[in-house]
């Protein structure tokens, strides 16, 4: 059997927090993966990241629009060969903006100020993290600027943690490209329980 006996549905994980299985169709994943291949080439292509303690994400990176490093933000890959960074595409931000409108349909209109923010997680994966100091009205308008891209090996994975650097109420959009796997969505007290699992398949946000 390869389809599911019963669709998967939209569901809230937590307030604000939205899961949407089968969202992207194949060709549209097709596009990304192999848009993802392309950034990965370098220059300013896919790197590890070394962590100020000492060591490094299993989890190897490529930024567009901005390149993040522990913990900071550029212009050049600062952390690796130098280069300017790859531009942000118009069309992978209005994919943001489409995710938040598929994920909150009824969302009312609000001010966001800050950086937004897109994450791809799964085997091939893909972390679109925005940053942006313009005042938003609604998700239609969102300036999506940055993206970090996240490539997870069979052996890759990325601990509990909270993406608090980041001053913005602009919505967060994750999707899967690749593997199944898990997400652990935690809350903001600590890294223990309670926690929620979500199966995280291709085409996911």
């Amino acid at each position: 059997m390869t389809g599911e006996l019963f669709p998967r549905e939209r569901a809230e994980v937590a307030p604000g927090a939205v899961h949407v299985p089968d969202w992207l169709d194949s060709a549209r994943q097709r596009e990304l993966v192999a848009a993802c291949r392309e950034w990965a080439r370098p220059p300013a292509g896919l790197r590890t990241v070394h962590l100020p303690g000492g060591g490094t994400m299993t989890a190897r990176q490529v930024c567009l629009g901005w390149h993040w490093y522990p913990y900071g933000y550029a212009r050049t890959v600062v952390d690796g060969d130098g280069a300017p960074v790859k531009p942000m595409p118009a069309w992978l931000a209005e994919l943001g903006r489409t995710a938040v409108r598929a994920a909150l349909p009824d969302r009312d209109s609000a001010t966001y100020d800050g950086s937004d923010s897109a994450t791809y997680d799964g085997g091939d994966s893909a972390t679109y993290d925005g940053g942006d100091s313009a005042t938003y009205e609604d998700s239609d308008q969102a300036a999506y600027d940055i993206a970090l891209i996240n490539f997870y090996g069979a052996d890759a994975r990325m601990g509990m943690h909270r993406d608090s650097d980041e001053q913005s109420t602009a919505p967060v959009v994750s999707l899967s490209l690749g593997d199944t796997c898990v997400f652990r969505f935690g809350t903001t007290g600590s890294r223990g329980r309670p926690y929620t699992d979500i199966e995280l398949r291709s085409g996911v946000p």
